[in-house]
């Protein structure tokens, strides 16, 4: 059972189309949507008149917005403001502190990404090591750049909610060796499609830029796997129904362009 969405140029389109297709399902939830962005870079800033309507309906709604659930993937403005690798530092120091509530989870999946617990003790900067392993001649490999965020000795407990959505991300080099590309495929084990997802697939744009940028690579397509889907917020269905009519109002020129 999979549900593939029709291969968006966009955050936003993929994020409208995914929401429709689930939206139309059962329940209004799904299995195994695989969501399919050619550049994940594109149409993912507040300026876009889209992602600002949903931003304001979802800080409206009393949610984070898309610029928070963006971060929790990849910190741009500390990457901005510092460079790579000091940035990791910084984020270390200043803004896990204020951000753990728990031992087991921050609420940041950049904390797993650069910090994540090896076995035997100590920690891994896997976002680091990859960068390293690309930009490393002797490393010939194309398709063995994977993230872990899932952790079991953590993440395995009694709640059905809460903790990582995000469980991996796998990363391939893409195209002929004078134009190479960054490819990421990511899972997510548990996905709201409404608080969610445009604010990840913006945060995993972000992310791959930031590899592209420190490997001298070009940004390739995105893929998500979201193993379960579901159109969250059920209290504010009208609310909900306002705002796809306001986001198709806002694509209604552009559709009529093409």
């Amino acid at each position: 059972m999979y549900l593939p969405i029709e291969p968006a140029p966009d955050c936003v389109s993929a994020w409208r189309a995914a929401l429709a297709a689930v939206d139309a399902k059962p329940g209004h939830e799904f299995h195994n949507v695989i969501i399919d962005v050619a550049d994940p870079a594109a149409r993912s800033r507040l300026s876009d008149p889209v992602v600002a309507a949903v931003d304001s309906y979802l800080r409206g709604e009393g949610e984070k917005g898309i610029e928070t659930v963006a971060n929790t993937i990849f910190p741009e403005a500390l990457y901005n403001l510092h460079g790579a690798p000091l940035f990791f530092k910084r984020f270390e120091d200043n803004v896990l502190p204020r951000v753990s509530l728990k031992e087991s989870w921050s609420g940041y999946y950049f904390e797993r990404m650069m910090h994540f617990p090896k076995p035997g003790g100590g920690f891994e900067n896997q976002l680091q090591r990859i960068i390293d392993r690309i930009n490393d001649p002797a490393v010939r490999a194309l398709n063995k750049f994977e993230l872990s965020i899932f952790d079991p000795t953590r993440d395995v407990d009694r709640s059905p909610y809460g903790g990582q959505c995000l469980s991996f991300a796998s990363l391939k080099l893409i195209g002929p060796a004078d134009r190479r590309r960054i490819a990421m495929t990511a899972f997510y084990r548990n996905h709201f499609y409404v608080r969610k997802l445009l604010g990840n697939l913006i945060g995993l744009g972000r992310l791959m830029s930031f590899l592209a940028k420190e490997t001298k690579l070009g940004v390739g397509p995105l893929t998500i796997v979201s193993t379960h889907a579901e159109i969250d917020l059920p209290s504010t269905r009208a609310e909900l129904k306002a705002l796809l009519a306001r986001v198709d109002d806002i694509e209604a020129p552009a559709v009529a362009a093409a």
